[in-house]
């Protein structure tokens, strides 16, 4: 499957037909994905930098995420960053990223594929 074709929102059939499109989850992390912190050549959602999804019927998305510290130098960038990326998602109406510290990001969130390429395993 190309990745364009990921970012296609889920649609519904019924007996009466299409319904309204859904935006998909996959999608929704396809997009993240593509964001990568400046200072490190992994994508945030390898980092284990993002916390939480939330999908609304009505195509509203919800990240919840981290940074790697509190004085990240991205602070104020990697939120925009996502923000901008789910908003290309095909049937994404509006976005909404919060910046959580409660957990605390560590290593450990990291996926396996994250660890290879930084040589922390």
């Amino acid at each position: 499957m190309a990745d364009h074709e990921k970012m296609l929102p889920v649609t519904s059939w019924t007996p009466e037909g299409e319904t309204q499109a859904r935006v998909g989850e996959e999608a929704v992390i396809n997009a993240i994905c593509t964001v990568f912190d400046p200072e490190i050549p992994v994508n945030i959602y390898e980092l284990g930098l993002i916390y939480a999804i939330e999908i609304s019927e009505a195509g509203d998305v919800k990240v919840e995420m981290t940074l790697t510290a509190p004085g990240c130098p991205s602070a104020q960038e990697l939120p925009e960053m996502v923000r901008n990326a789910v908003a290309t998602v095909d049937g994404v109406e509006d976005v909404t990223v919060d910046t959580v510290w409660d957990p605390p990001w560590d290593p450990s969130r990291m996926s396996e594929e994250a660890r290879l390429m930084l040589n922390m395993f």
